[in-house]
């Protein structure tokens, strides 16, 4: 999917008024505040995917009205790319937004500083799928070379995924071609018809091709056991980021969107993927439940349980950048700028 055009958003900035960027109360320590004494705060957040079961916490925490109990009437709008996501925080128009934690590590490179204050994916839960077509020729990363590859959009954090995948098999990133293909329906098209060899992807679109038979999973990190042996380390993943400043200066309304998190999280871990499914709105479970089910039994490990960064993950997303992204070689990044566990230690 192509990256949020001008003109939306512009639209995007006029329809919503970014009421907690102006009388938000603060609260220096960052602890939550008393029920009785939180005052009702609007929040934008923009999500790279609605319906990507990677983003799933972000619904969910709106259907269980985790955001309701913490005074927080929240606008949550769809974008398909996280790479968009990450530009509209930037400049503003939204208050926070959910993509990948390679966001916050590249535009710190650049002196844009946003960071993560809630890390829920603890691992990509993506995968390569090869068209079946192809698969014959196509039976590992190093195959991959030479070959049009699917991605959500350019720059995305699919995109880093997969030139270190061929980093990794030996192979620059320079040595394929990436097409930006979105995800869904229109990643299902780029492989039946042929625009794309390979992709990654995520759930529930990875289960569709597998029971169509239109695709096979060639390398995946739906796990974080299954990411550590593909990528050599944990990979964090999605999570929800916004500027520094932003956070600085609203530490009270930080922690209330952290705790609604952290409560989702640990209901995801205490139900199934079908008592999960049954909490999502009913056009998310595309083409079936039962296939949205499926999909979200294969990669729950994903989910961390507390809002907390790995420990490891911020160096290994860091060494991919520095080693496989060309556009950031010789760059660095202030690791400690981009990520805080200061809200999930205090989340009630």
């Amino acid at each position: 999917m192509q990256r949020i055009s001008r003109n939306a958003v512009a639209a995007v900035a006029a329809m919503v008024t970014l009421a907690a960027c102006g009388g938000t109360a603060n609260n220096a320590s960052g602890a939550s505040s008393s029920s009785s004494s939180m005052q009702p705060v609007d929040l934008k957040i923009m999500v790279g995917g609605l319906n990507k079961q990677i983003y799933l916490p972000n619904m969910l925490a709106k259907q269980l009205g985790y955001f309701d109990q913490e005074k927080i009437n929240v606008t949550l709008v769809d974008e398909g790319s996280g790479q968009g996501t990450e530009l509209e925080v930037v400049a503003g128009n939204v208050d926070a937004g959910s993509g990948a934690y390679s966001h916050p590590v590249e535009l710190n490179a650049l002196g844009k500083k946003i960071e993560t204050i809630c890390q829920f994916g603890i691992a990509p839960g993506e995968a390569e799928m090869v068209a079946t077509s192809k698969s014959s020729s196509i039976k590992s990363a190093a195959d991959l070379k030479g070959k049009n590859l699917g991605v959500t959009d350019i720059g995305s954090g699919t995109h880093t995924l997969t030139l270190a995948l061929l980093g990794k098999a030996g192979y620059s990133g320079s040595e394929a071609h990436y097409v930006a293909v979105g995800a869904g329906n229109t990643f299902i098209a780029a492989i039946k018809n042929g625009t794309i060899d390979a992709g990654m992807t995520t759930e529930p679109t990875i289960t569709r091709l597998l029971q169509s038979g239109d695709a096979k999973v060639l390398i995946d990190l739906r796990t974080p056991q299954s990411t550590r042996a593909a990528l050599g380390g944990d990979y964090p993943f999605i999570g929800i980021f916004a500027k520094n400043d932003w956070v600085n200066s609203h530490k009270d309304v930080a922690q209330r969107l952290v705790n609604v998190y952290v409560k989702t999280l640990k209901w995801i871990k205490a139900h199934s993927a079908a008592e999960i499914a049954d909490k999502m709105p009913a056009d998310y479970l595309v083409p079936s439940k039962d296939l949205y089910v499926a999909a979200l039994q294969n990669q729950l490990s994903i989910f961390g349980t507390d809002c907390r960064m790995p420990s490891a993950g911020p160096q290994t997303v860091l060494s991919i950048e520095q080693n496989y992204v060309s556009s950031f070689k010789g760059k660095n990044a202030n690791l400690s700028e981009t990520y805080t566990n200061q809200f999930a230690n205090s989340a009630s």
